[in-house]
């Protein structure tokens, strides 16, 4: 029979509200272990939960039979000296956690707020859980595009997997999802759909006219008729006939006018992006119709500005066509660099964010989606004020150098090695990411003292800048014997120091949500 010891001690503990993260739970009278208190659940007769031995996590079950069916479909071994299965943190045990228990699936968030949280290193999402959980913001917690996945050469299964064992382990039942962000082909598309993800973020930056903005009006008129038509399902004239000498009145301060010239500029700009999404919506309807999904469209990595014109053309466009977004993340006006605030007129901003936000009401209501999301504490400001419409914001470097200031807080020499590294491999690293980092700004690890590093995520933008884009050397680089340069013990300084580096992103991420919280 079960071990009532054990029984009693989750009993107590079970559906409660205690402080303490960690709590000691004796499995044996002689052994103890470091119960992770709000990871207790019941699945018929099985207790399930998540414990630590030293610095390692297992999943375990405690069955009120020995011969308990469910036991044999985890893999582990009996934990010895006690009635308990010990079972490691698998993607195989992972899988059978999903059947069981249906909130450590990914779903569809809908039209709630959100918020993207990205986890580069796979050690975060507790963490964001609990900043999260008291805001009633919904939580994107697998996050992670196409290029972050081979930059930190990780799976997509992986990182719903890393999802799956946080929520678990917070007792985080209010739902979560997960992202397949910056898709580009439908290759991708293939990639991502059998780890579980459900939204699904289209980037057709690279079919964006850049150069449109800056086009004679016959120059444009050129290039109409190359545009992908018949993928549109329409022709020019009946383009001009939907939006020429039209009206829009979207509130007492926002009318659309929008003339012949303003028209052929937004279909050359977006023309091939428009037919782009098709694609990839066609995909996903052809081959995945049975799963819920919801689609991002976003275009905020490109050089030119989305026009509250061009983001209504390309709306209306897609609605016609019979596709409907979630979110839509346009060029909004303004810089918004990897991981630092915004520069730019925040009462720009705030002006064209409304004007944005309020077709978006008319045409959806769809969320205004705010990429390169980390730390632009003065836009969420800007957002929060307004108190209205619907928004979700993505993060993910700023996880990582919230993962960095704890190294830098219990191993600075660690940090300085870091530091180093990413000044000398900067160049290279940035020529994929809207960064304006000096390095000259940035100072060599030797000459910092250890507060010294430690104020660098505080005070020192251009630093900040560096260590972000490189986060995909510093994770995959391998020394001549081919090992980890750092990964490995990055992994086992944040693990060793567990708390620290919660603190740290605890604190950070409460800054985030607080001009959202309801």
């Amino acid at each position: 029979m079960m071990d009532m010891t054990i029984k009693n001690q989750l009993d107590n503990l079970q559906g409660k509200e205690v402080e303490e993260i960690l709590l000691p739970l004796r499995v044996a009278p002689d052994q103890t272990v470091d119960l992770y208190s709000r990871s207790i659940h019941r699945a018929g007769s099985c207790y399930f939960f998540i414990f630590r031995q030293g610095t390692e996590r297992f999943l375990g079950i405690l069955a009120e039979e020995p011969e308990n069916p469910t036991l044999n479909q985890f893999k582990g071994s009996p934990l010895p000296g006690s009635d308990l299965k010990r079972c490691p943190i698998s993607a195989e045990n992972a899988e059978q956690l999903r059947r069981l228990f249906d909130f450590t699936k990914p779903r569809t968030m809908g039209l709630e707020t959100s918020y993207g949280l990205g986890d580069r290193l796979g050690l975060a999402n507790p963490a964001h859980l609990r900043a999260i959980r008291p805001t009633g913001i919904k939580a994107i917690l697998a996050q992670q595009s196409i290029r972050e996945l081979e930059r930190t050469q990780r799976t997509p299964q992986e990182v719903v997997d890393v999802a799956t064992w946080a929520v678990f382990q917070e007792g985080y039942r209010e739902g979560f999802g997960a992202d397949a962000d910056h898709l580009k082909t439908v290759a991708d598309i293939d990639v991502m759909v059998p780890a579980g993800f459900r939204m699904f973020t289209f980037d057709p930056g690279d079919h964006v006219e850049n150069e449109a903005d800056f086009m004679r009006l016959d120059e444009l008129r050129k290039r109409l008729d190359s545009l992908p038509w018949q993928t549109l399902e329409t022709d020019f004239e009946s383009c001009l006939s939907r939006y020429a000498d039209r009206k829009v009145r979207l509130s007492d301060q926002f009318t659309l006018e929008p003339n012949a010239s303003e028209i052929v500029r937004g279909l050359v700009k977006y023309g091939f992006v428009l037919a782009h999404v098709v694609e990839m919506h066609n995909h996903l309807q052809e081959n995945y119709s049975d799963i819920p999904m919801e689609l991002e469209l976003s275009v905020d990595e490109t050089e030119a500005v989305t026009t509250p014109f061009e983001h209504f053309l390309v709306t209306s466009e897609l609605k016609r066509l019979g596709i409907e977004l979630t979110s839509l993340a346009p060029r909004f006006v303004g810089e918004f660099n990897k991981g630092i605030d915004y520069r730019g007129d925040l009462e720009l901003f705030r002006a064209e964010y409304v004007k944005h936000l309020q077709i978006a009401e008319a045409l959806g209501p769809y969320k205004m989606s705010i990429h390169s999301g980390s730390d632009k504490f003065s836009v969420y400001n800007v957002i929060g004020e307004l108190s209205s419409g619907l928004v979700h914001v993505k993060t993910a470097g700023t996880s990582y150098l919230e993962a960095l200031r704890a190294i830098a807080r219990v191993d600075t020499d660690f940090f300085r090695e870091i530091l180093d590294y990413s000044r000398d491999q900067y160049e290279e690293a940035r020529a994929s990411y809207h960064v304006a980092g000096d390095l000259s700004r940035v100072p060599e690890g030797s000459s910092l003292t250890d507060e010294e590093c430690i104020e660098l995520f505080e005070s020192n933008d251009d630093a900040r800048q560096v260590l972000h884009v490189n986060f995909g050397g510093v994770l995959t680089d391998k020394n001549e014997s081919g090992g980890y340069l750092f990964r490995d013990r990055i992994h086992a300084v944040l693990t060793d120091h567990e708390d620290v580096h919660f603190e740290c992103l605890e604190r950070h991420f409460a800054k985030h949500f607080a001009p959202f919280a309801q």
